[in-house]
């Protein structure tokens, strides 16, 4: 029997990268996985996958920027499965113009709804639902730029950031006492699509030394099984080879 047999999991920006891997782990150990992203095709492809391989998966596209489609997904579950007990929200974006120099209006909206806005109305559509099923699991992926400053993200994305960090540690502060666990995780650079939007290409290596997105859903698998009395609050998760250790070590040398 799978660690998440029996378990209803809704993971969100699952259509690539660590909401991918999150899905294929949750899948393989038993649970019901609701796919969420904004891509259909892309979440389809994940759901025949896991079911070609024995797992449960169910396709709800959703864009998390619209409260209004979060909230209908969250219903959606609610009413078909009565239950939820693990939320892996994991959407986030960047934006390639990301400097103060070169931010827009338009960029920043982005930023703010696409990482923080989206985060919050996950986090309140599902605490109704697990409010009533006396307890669950929230883990929302941050970022190592919601905790360390630094020029590399953008301060719109660190901003965003910092605040989906604040957020999780606040759901434990007020909704601890009805059993419900959250955790901030804050992994450092990930091989995933987002790399697309930096402003400076990176090589084959670079990407290959970086975090994977397995390494990632392994650590979130953990979280979510670990027993109801036990919270993690925050962790980090970095690469070995961190390239922001490398370069501090190149310019003191």
């Amino acid at each position: 029997m799978g660690r998440l047999e029996g378990k209803i999991a809704w993971v969100t920006g699952a259509g690539s990268g660590i909401g991918e891997a999150v899905a294929d782990r949750f899948g393989a150990e038993g649970a019901t996985v609701v796919l969420t992203g904004r891509r259909q095709d892309r979440l389809e492809g994940v759901a025949a996958r896991l079911r070609g391989k024995g797992g449960r998966a169910e396709v709800q596209p959703a864009d998390l920027t619209a409260s209004a489609e979060v909230q209908r997904v969250a219903d959606w579950i609610g009413g078909t499965f009565g239950r939820l007990d693990v939320l892996v929200s994991n959407a986030g974006l960047n934006v390639t113009a990301r400097r103060w120099a070169d931010l827009t209006p338009e960029g920043i909206d982005g930023l703010v709804q696409g990482n923080l806005s989206s985060a919050f109305y996950v986090a309140r559509a599902v605490l109704p639902i697990m409010r009533a099923q006396g307890g669950g699991v929230m883990i929302h992926t941050a970022s190592m730029a919601g905790r360390n400053l630094g020029v590399m993200s953008g301060p719109g994305y660190q901003a965003a950031k910092h605040g989906v960090v604040a957020m999780s540690h606040s759901l434990n502060m007020e909704e601890g006492v009805n059993n419900i666990r959250s955790t901030a995780f804050c992994p450092g650079e990930v091989n995933t699509e987002i790399l697309a939007k930096r402003p400076n290409p990176l090589s084959q290596e670079d990407r290959d030394r970086m975090l994977q997105p397995g390494h990632c859903a392994d650590l979130i698998l953990y979280v979510a099984t670990l027993p109801p009395a036990v919270t993690l609050n925050e962790v980090w998760l970095t690469p070995t080879h961190n390239r922001s250790y490398v370069a501090a070590l190149q310019r003191k040398l």
